[in-house]
């Protein structure tokens, strides 16, 4: 029987923001409210936020109520003469020890003691990337042995089950039944 579910990691950080500005502060704790996202984030919301997918179709349901970033990232950006806080990059949630970006879609992640989400897919990073610091959305960016794009700027998701979601809670991994589909940009 393959093992569905297991602690692997925990929160470095949350942080939300009200307006749709890139940076989002840190804070001590935020609230996530059963499919809405973020309570008081500009994203939360039962159809799409962003303002790029909103201007294409405003009804469209919004599979990026939460932005995950994994504090490995930020580590790999440090160590390529970066220099990134958390939340700069517009993530809600910053884990570490948790490799979102291999998780198949429709993963549920439980954050500390009540809050679950499920993963909807890959962040697609913009141009805005690059006002932080030049050259930033490049370094989300990579390519397979095949050619293929990797996008590393982090995962997106939708909260089935709302609660406080604090620095340092756990974070339990359930994978969904076989067969895993891969992330896609959402």
């Amino acid at each position: 029987m393959e093992q569905r579910q297991r602690t692997t990691g925990r929160v470095e950080a949350v942080s939300s923001s009200a307006t749709h500005t890139l940076a989002k502060p840190n804070l001590a704790a935020i609230r996530l409210l059963e499919g809405l996202g973020v309570e008081g984030d500009a994203h939360a919301g039962t159809t799409v936020k962003h303002r790029s997918r909103v201007l294409k179709n405003p009804f469209q349901p919004n599979l990026r109520q939460v932005h995950l970033i994994h504090s490995e990232l930020h580590d790999e950006l440090r160590a390529a003469g970066f220099v990134v806080a958390a939340g700069q990059m517009g993530e809600n949630i910053i884990t570490r020890g948790v490799a979102l970006l291999d998780l198949p879609t429709g993963t549920r992640l439980r954050l500390g003691d009540e809050a679950i989400i499920e993963i909807t897919g890959l962040r697609n990073p913009c141009s805005q990337l690059d006002s932080i610091q030049r050259g930033l959305m490049a370094a989300v960016l990579d390519r397979d042995a095949e050619g293929n794009l990797i996008r590393k700027a982090g995962v997106m998701a939708v909260v089935i089950t709302g609660g406080v979601v604090r620095p340092d809670d756990t974070i339990t991994v359930e994978l969904p039944p076989p067969p895993h589909q891969p992330l896609q940009p959402v």
